[in-house]
Formats: C-alpha cells, structure tokens, sequence
C-alpha cells in the first residue's frame, strides 16, 4: 500500500533518485488556502543539508501544486503535489546495487518483488517522507484554523542523552529540535565525535497534540492511538511508538495510572490523552523510537544477489542518527491521522454535538 487514511487519503510515489517524488491528496475539504510558499517552512525543518549533523544530500524541495487548488484555495479535488529531486546521485550506490545492505530493505524488497532500486533505497528510502511532511501542511492549517489543535515535536532522546530541560522556544532555535538550549554544544561535540568515528546511533522523538476535542477516535478496529501507532511505524527506522506513558506503565500501580478527574479537570495524563481509543481532550502525548542508521562507511559481512558472502562498505550521503531530522516527519503523520479521524467523526457524528460533561485537560 502507498496509501493511508479513510477520508482523508495520502498517495505518495517517487523513488530516492528518481526525478520526483509526490503525493496526492484526496478527501481534502474544500476552501482551505494553500500556496506553494506554505509548503517552506515544514519542508526545511525536515531536510538534509542544513548542518554537519545530517546527511550533506541538499534538495530545493520546490513544491509544484499540479491539481486541486483554484486561485489559492483548495477545490476539493485531488490535490496533487510534486517534489523535483534536484540532487540525486544514484552512481553512488553503483558499487552495491547487486549487494544487500545490512539493516536495510533491500533483501525484504528483493524477496517481495523480485527486483529493486539499488539507488539509495528506492522507495525505502526516507527521501518519500517529503510528501507526507508537505500533504500535512494542508493538515495541520485545517487542524488549526477549524478545530485549534496544534501539533508540535522535539528530540527527546539522542543516543544515551537526555534532556535536562523542556522549553518549547529552544526547539527551532537548533538543528537538533533540542528542548534545551544548553546542551546544545554537548550534542553538538557528541555527533561530531560519532560521525568521526563511522557509526551511528539511534533517537527518540516526542510529539504532543494540543486542543484535541474529546471523542475522536473509534472504539474497537479504528481506535485513534492504534493509528497513530500504526502511522509511525510507516515511518523509516522507526522500531517503536509509545502512547502516554507506554512501556513505563509496566512498572506502575493502577492507582497512579488511572487518570483521575475532577470537575475542574483531569489530575493526570498518564493515558496520553486517548482512552478506549477515544481521544479524551486531554494532550495527545506519542514518543518514537528510531533505530541507528545502517548506511555506514565501517565495513559489514553481507550476502549478495547471488547468495555470496560480501564485505559491505556503504558510501555516499547518509545521517549517522536519522532521529535528528524525524521531528517534523512525526508531526506529520500525528497531524494527517487526527484530520483523517477529524473528518470521520463529522461524518458519523456531527449532529451529537458538544456533550456535557466535559472535564478540563490538565493544567
């Protein structure tokens, strides 16, 4: 599948060095507006280039709006979108095209397909995660213009390194997405360090929903979490997705995990702000794993085409922690699957209305 949502549904298409990638948008409601210059801001944050720390791979990620948008305003109609790959070097992989790449997909495509792009991945590469970050700008203006959820993320774990503060402000003001400005120099020598020697290291990244109205979601095969869990495990590199609290509730007492209310509002948000696979108004709270990069330069045993054993060695341009530049490609699949579940909601149960009680989120 190239698609996901309901209502809501993404197509992407494109390869890592193929001439583009793009995704189409369907179900998108008409009367949002949208321009190519929108697109800039989310698509910088996601892309490669911009420090030592990321793979050196520099695309003008222009966005090109094909279908679906008449005088800056969405029509409801298919909005098609493209990314023309303006720095693509496929020869760099010349040397391995008939060689699989520990840690990779490239022996999972070749026994699926029978086939496969040698260059940089293909489609496995995270290079298609540019037409999700963008199909999401329409997302998250819908989101916060109709419903006034905002979605925003930061790096809450590099390696062994943690956070010793959490300030919103600090987090676009460093190529990490670092919630402490501080630490700042420490990751800063940590990767360089990392990056000299040849390895990588995997990351975790936190992403929270805010203005999230209570109700949305499905109770059994369509729950929200399981769909935002589910979309971030389509993400590349991705090895786990945590609601809440998640693994830490392993070690918890029922009584401080259930989150208490009063009529003044909730007194915990151990449940990450869904219960029943409902969204309960509370903030939606997701932290996700990545694993280390595969692509390194220090040299592996490996199996090629023909069922040899090989010395692989991985050149060309690559993150040694793809979690640096994962905050916004999180983001975006959280805002797509809320709007997604946003839309399915109105459909269903748009005459219910606003229901009393409802109990304030968390201060």
């Amino acid at each position: 599948m190239n698609t996901f949502g309901q209502l809501l549904r993404v197509t992407t298409f494109g390869e890592s060095h193929g001439p583009a990638i793009g995704c189409v948008v369907d179900g998108c409601p008409p009367g949002i507006e949208i321009a190519p210059a929108d697109f800039a801001p989310d698509l910088a944050r996601r892309a490669t280039g911009k420090s030592r720390h990321v793979s050196a791979r520099h695309e003008d990620d222009a966005v090109e709006i094909l279908s679906g948008v008449h005088e800056g305003r969405t029509t409801g109609t298919p909005v098609a979108l493209l990314v023309r790959n303006t720095d693509a070097r496929g020869k760099d992989y010349d040397a391995i095209a008939g060689q699989f790449r520990p840690g990779h997909a490239d022996y999972t495509y070749w026994q699926k397909y029978g086939t496969r792009d040698p260059r940089g991945g293909g489609r496995s590469s995270a290079r298609e995660t540019t037409m999700r970050v963008a199909a999401a700008v329409i997302a998250k203006k819908w989101l916060a213009q109709r419903h006034g959820v905002h979605v925003r993320g930061y790096l809450a774990q590099l390696g062994e390194v943690l956070p010793r503060a959490c300030d919103w402000a600090a987090v676009e003001a460093n190529p990490f997405f670092w919630p402490d400005a501080a630490q700042v120099p420490e990751l800063e020598s940590y990767m360089d360090a990392l990056r000299k020697s040849g390895d990588s290291v995997g990351a975790r990244v936190t992403v929270v929903a805010t203005g999230v109205p209570p109700g949305w979601g499905e109770p059994v095969y369509g729950k929200l979490d399981a769909e935002i869990a589910a979309a971030m495990m389509s993400i590349n590199a991705v090895k786990g997705v945590e609601i809440g609290d998640g693994f830490a509730s392993v070690m918890q007492r029922g009584s401080v995990h259930r989150d208490q209310a009063t009529p003044d509002g909730f007194l915990s948000n151990h449940a990450g702000g869904i219960l029943g696979g409902i969204s309960s108004g509370q903030q939606l709270l997701v932290s996700v794993a990545f694993k280390p990069t595969s692509s390194l330069r220090l040299p592996a045993r490996g199996v090629d085409i023909e069922g040899k054993a090989v010395e692989v060695v991985t050149t060309g341009r690559h993150d040694p922690c793809v979690g640096i530049r994962a905050t916004p490609i999180c983001e975006a699949m959280l805002a797509l699957v809320l709007m997604d579940q946003a839309l399915r909601h109105r459909a269903q149960c748009g005459d219910v209305g606003e229901v009393s009680p409802r109990i304030p989120p968390q201060a």
